[in-house]
C-alpha cells in the first residue's frame, strides 16, 4: 500500500531490554516483523557505535528477512558507512551520535561540515540509499542538507514533545509552528520531508497534519505503550491518529 504519510517503526528498545540481560530475548527482528503486520510502512533501526541495543546480527538480519523497507540510522564514520554500504539499506538516516547520550540529543549540524558530508554521503547515494539527514527545524541546516545532495531531512521533534510533556504551551506551540514552516521550506527545496522524536498519542497529531511530510518515525513511545497493550496494537492507534490528522 502506498500512503501519502508512512509510519516508520523503531525498534531499538526492544534490543536495549534484550541486552539488559545479555538474552537473546526478546528480538527486535521479531518486533519488526509485527510492526510490519500491525501496519508498519518501515523499520527504523540504528546501529550505534558502542551498540548499545542493536547489534550488527541485527542488522544483517532485517535486511535479509524484512519486506518493507529498512531506515538504517547511522553516525557519520567510516565504520558505519563502510556498513550501510555492504547491506545497502533502502534507506540511510545520518544522526549525531555522542557515547555518553542516554538518546540522540537535537539535530545533525550540518552547515558547518557540509564538505565532509558531502563527500560521506555521496558513496551511499551512488549504492543506492535514499539518504536522510536528521536537523533540527533550522532554516541554515535546511539549505545546507539539500546542498550537500540530500534526498531527505528528518525534522526532530523533541523540543516540541518535551515542552508538551512539561506543560510549557505557548512554547510548545511556537515550536510546533517553526515545525510547520521549516517543513514547509524544505519541501519547497524539493527535499522529502520526514518528522520524529518524542512522538506519542498526545503529539502526533498536529506534526502528522503537515501536508508536506511524508514519513513520521516513531519508537520508544511504542516500545513502551506495547507493555501495556501489546505492539501490534500500539501500532494501530498510532496509525489511526496519524490518519485522522492526515485527514
Amino acid at each position: 500500500m502506498t500512503r501519502d504519510l508512512r509510519l516508520g517503526v523503531n525498534i531499538d528498545h526492544v534490543a536495549t531490554v534484550r541486552n539488559a540481560r545479555g538474552s537473546a530475548y526478546p528480538d527486535p527482528v521479531r518486533a519488526a516483523k509485527l510492526a510490519e503486520e500491525a501496519g508498519a510502512d518501515g523499520i527504523t533501526a540504528h546501529l550505534r557505535e558502542d551498540r548499545r541495543h542493536i547489534g550488527d546480527q541485527d542488522i544483517e538480519r532485517l535486511v535479509a528477512e524484512l519486506s518493507v523497507p529498512l531506515n538504517f540510522e547511522m553516525a557519520a564514520t567510516d565504520e558505519m558507512q563502510a556498513i550501510a554500504l555492504r547491506h545497502k539499506p533502502h534507506a540511510v538516516c545520518i544522526v549525531p551520535e555522542k557515547r555518553q547520550e542516554v538518546t540522540t540529543e537535537g539535530g545533525l549540524e550540518v552547515a558547518k561540515q557540509e564538505n565532509r558530508l558531502a563527500h560521506f554521503i555521496a558513496p551511499l547515494a551512488d549504492a543506492g540509499c535514499r539518504v536522510s539527514i536528521f536537523i533540527a527545524a533550522d532554516r541554515a541546516q535546511i539549505e545546507a542538507a539539500n546542498r550537500i545532495g540530500a534526498a531527505v531531512v528528518e525534522l526532530h521533534t523533541g523540543a516540541y514533545c518535551d515542552l508538551h510533556a512539561e506543560g510549557e504551551f505557548e512554547a510548545r506551540d511556537a515550536e510546533l509552528e517553526r515545525l510547520r514552516d521549516m517543513a514547509a521550506f524544505a519541501h519547497s527545496l524539493g527535499l522529502e520531508v520526514h518528522a520524529g522524536h518524542g512522538l506519542t498519542y498526545d503529539t502526533v497529531g498536529p506534526v502528522a497534519a503537515f501536508p508536506e511530510v511524508r514519513e513520521l518515525n516513531i519508537g520508544h513511545f511504542l516500545i513502551g505503550e506495547a507493555i501495556f497493550r501489546g505492539l501490534p496494537d500500539s501500532i494501530r492507534e498510532m496509525r489511526r491518529l496519524m490518519d485522522a490528522a492526515r485527514a
